[in-house]
């Protein structure tokens, strides 16, 4: 079994040859992180298509500014902030947002599948009256398992700005949602 010692100096290998124009090392360096970038950038668009759009700009502008990164710093945490501003660039830019399924990745407990609907629809329909910073977080945070510093780091914010921001995003969803126990 590889250690992270061993992972991370072979992705430096990684970053070292793409930078010296290697698309073999770079093309290595996308599948290594395609599913993260993804989860990053549906976590801030929330549909499917505007994830895949933002991932491809991502990759591109994270190709086109390989030269600027600094191989001793972590790789993963400098793309998902690219992934994380292609989003973001991509909702300022459509200003129309469709609210599209939660990934399966969302635990849910046995219900009637009419229910399971409704809860879903509720629950796509109160994440957009969220901001999408508020949104972007709560989602990276509670959906896809990222810690406040990650998120930070991806959004640009401060930790501390992250935990406040998902502290008032659940704050915001639990008013948006206080009368789904009774309507179900």
């Amino acid at each position: 079994m590889t250690s992270t010692a061993d992972a991370r100096a072979d992705e430096r290998a990684l970053v070292i040859a793409a930078q010296r124009g290697n698309t073999d090392a770079f093309a290595r360096l996308v599948r290594a992180h395609q599913r993260r970038a993804y989860a990053v950038c549906r976590a801030i668009v929330l549909t499917h298509e505007d994830a895949e759009d933002a991932v491809q700009e991502g990759f591109l502008h994270a190709f086109k500014a390989l030269d600027r990164f600094l191989p001793d710093q972590p790789f993963g945490a400098w793309l998902y902030r690219i992934m994380a501003n292609a989003s973001l660039d991509l909702v300022r830019r459509r200003k129309v947002r469709d609210a599209d399924e939660l990934p399966e990745a969302v635990p849910m407990p046995f219900r009637d599948p009419g229910e399971s609907d409704e809860l879903r629809r509720r629950l796509n329909e109160a994440l957009l009256q969220l901001t999408d910073r508020q949104r972007s977080v709560i989602v990276l945070h509670d959906v896809e398992g990222f810690t406040h510093g990650e998120i930070g780091e991806m959004l640009g914010i401060p930790e501390g700005t992250a935990r406040s921001d998902l502290h008032h995003a659940r704050a915001a969803l639990r008013r948006i949602l206080k009368d789904v126990r009774s309507d179900l």
